[in-house]
């Protein structure tokens, strides 16, 4: 949630920079994406409202299956966009030396667990919500 939030309220914030960035099998896509500003605005709109969202559900444990498989498909496209490949290297600066396994690839495995095993039916709100059903 917080990744979503801090992109919310930073007016100059954009994807552009990373979709640039991008090397391996979604570099010419993320090239389409950049020079259309209809596509940056939607991947804009879609990075910053997907995040919030999702985090929100999370962290109230409300939706979390939804919430945790969504996360898991947009967590993979920054995978996907900017892998941890050994001959890939990036303009920004990397988080240390990784061989494909980086912080995005764990979010999805964590993501994965939370799906399977939806504990929000114990302590979130979810067992509100099983209640009304």
């Amino acid at each position: 949630m917080y990744e979503g939030v801090s992109k919310l309220i930073n007016p100059y914030w954009s994807s552009a920079a990373y979709l640039l960035d991008s090397k391996w099998i979604f570099s010419g896509l993320a090239e389409m994406i950049v020079s259309n500003p209809t596509l940056l605005t939607i991947s804009d709109f879609v990075n910053v409202w997907g995040l919030t969202i999702i985090g929100f559900c999370l962290l109230l444990g409300i939706f979390s299956r939804q919430a945790a498989l969504g996360g898991m498909v947009l967590i993979s496209l920054y995978y996907l966009f900017a892998p941890p490949l050994l001959g890939l290297e990036y303009a920004r600066p990397g988080e240390g030396s990784y061989i494909i396994v980086n912080k995005n690839l764990i979010e999805v495995l964590a993501l994965f667990v939370l799906y399977h095993f939806p504990t929000s039916h114990l302590i979130g709100l979810d067992r509100f919500v099983a209640k009304l059903k």
